[in-house]
């Protein structure tokens, strides 16, 4: 029997993503590509280490899935990530045809949602707030303690 696994599931898995970004003191942001009930891919914010402002946990997530798959298309995969993806991530996505993106916090500042759900393939499914208190408190606590430090 096949165990399916839930929403919260695989962004319990992003979380632990993100904490290796805060641990490495990135902005704590993570993803992972599900295919098939599987994740095939796991990523997080790597701009600092990689002097890279394209280097966002969606776009490396999505760069190894595709690599994995040997594909540029991920319409039978899945984006869980733990803040709403921002306006190049929803691109990135609409270009890979990602069936669904899962996200946590939502971003009122650098969002996707600032230039409308447009950005997105027109048969990707989009679900918000999955663990959002769990998604937003990690960013909290990042940028308080940036703040304390400055």
């Amino acid at each position: 029997m096949i165990e399916v696994y839930s929403d919260s599931y695989f962004m319990k898995e992003a979380l632990k993503e993100a904490t290796k970004a805060f641990d490495n003191d990135e902005v704590p942001i993570g993803a992972v590509v599900v295919c098939n009930n599987k994740i095939i891919a796991r990523a997080h914010n790597m701009t600092e280490t990689l002097n890279d402002a394209t280097a966002h946990a969606e776009m490396l997530a999505i760069t190894a899935a595709e690599n994995y798959l040997g594909s540029k298309y991920l319409n039978k995969c899945s984006l869980y990530v733990t803040l709403e993806p921002c306006v190049m991530c929803a691109g990135a996505s609409y270009w890979s045809r990602i069936a669904k993106i899962v996200y946590g916090a939502s971003d009122d500042r650098y969002g996707y949602k600032k230039a409308g759900n447009k950005l997105f393939h027109p048969k990707t499914e989009i679900i918000s707030g999955v663990m959002k208190k769990e998604a937003g408190d990690i960013l909290k606590s990042f940028f308080q303690n940036k703040r304390l430090k400055s």
